[in-house]
């Protein structure tokens, strides 16, 4: 045979390739069923189980659950106990995230310098956030007693009278907030002190050496550029304000005159307190609406303005 005939030859067709394309596709689904079942049946599934049960009437006792379509939604829009509810959430949150963002900032600046003390300090103020939420409300429900508190001992030592904390509709939500503060302070100036080390020092000094001082560089340089962690923490801020549970319901129980009773405590009572569990329901959808579209309009007024670093 020639050498031309023999470059112009057919090659042998093999069948093997066609065969193993056609089974790689099925590797990357293999590999995330385990993840996908669970995300499934852990999320997806209650949340389509916690739907079914909104538009139902089931007390936890009688085998059948009739269908009453939206009525469990109509209830609750009328209810004096959702309003009130949201209302005191509302209220929980502007005062909770601007304090925290603001707290944890200034905290933030001051623990940037790599130092023995501030590394230190960091872990004291992360050990709060990693801590049992119960355990901290506990605690806190001891040191703000009427009586025996640790903050009225202090304030009678220094001549003032002692303050209701947890007994008062004025003080009981400001507790909250407190206590709040104080266990989620750690993490919020974990993420900022990353922020921060992200500022290029060559920004600061470039405008130290124009005679920029340190509150003019925070505004023009250091703000602008933590945008995006600020924004970040505000989501999660406002997101987390929204589910605060476990300290109202060991510090006040919602008390006084449910001053201090948030939406997700409300949704306890609904369900696991009257039984009402098709209504509790319905307020847990109400909640995942309303938190995504709070969420979506901030990415629609906030997070549009926001320039992250790898933006042309």
């Amino acid at each position: 045979m020639s050498s031309a005939t023999a470059l112009t030859a057919p090659r042998p067709a093999t069948t093997a390739r066609p065969a193993r394309r056609l089974q790689l596709p099925l590797l990357p689904w293999l590999c995330l069923a385990p993840a996908l079942g669970a995300l499934g049946l852990f999320v997806y599934g209650p949340i389509l189980w916690s739907l079914w049960l909104s538009l139902h009437r089931w007390d936890f006792l009688a085998a059948a659950s009739p269908f009453v379509g939206l009525d469990n939604y109509a209830a609750l829009l009328a209810s004096a106990d959702f309003r009130n509810s949201l209302e005191r959430t509302v209220l929980f949150t502007l005062v909770a995230v601007p304090l925290r963002l603001g707290v944890a900032l200034l905290l933030a600046q001051l623990l940037i310098e790599t130092t023995p003390i501030r590394r230190w300090s960091r872990a004291v103020l992360f050990a709060p956030y990693v801590t049992s939420g119960v355990a901290v409300a506990v605690v806190w429900s001891w040191i703000f007693n009427s009586d025996v508190g640790l903050v009225n001992l202090v304030l009678r030592a220094l001549g003032q009278p002692g303050l209701p904390w947890l007994t008062s509709t004025e003080l009981a939500l400001v507790s909250i907030v407190i206590v709040n503060l104080w266990k989620n302070l750690g993490y919020d100036v974990l993420v900022f002190t990353a922020g921060l080390a992200a500022v290029p020092r060559e920004v600061h000094e470039a405008a130290a050496l124009d005679g920029a001082g340190r509150l003019a560089r925070l505004r023009w340089i250091t703000l602008p550029l933590l945008m995006p962690t600020t924004f970040f923490l505000l989501c999660v801020m406002v997101i987390d304000s929204f589910q605060t549970f476990t300290l109202v319901a060991v510090m006040t129980g919602g008390g006084p005159a449910w001053s201090t009773d948030l939406l997700v405590h409300l949704l306890y009572r609904t369900s696991f307190v009257y039984f009402e569990i098709g209504r509790g329901s319905a307020l847990a959808m109400l909640l995942f609406v309303f938190l995504l579209a709070l969420t979506w309009l901030q990415f629609r007024t906030i997070g549009r303005r926001i320039h992250y670093g790898g933006d042309r």
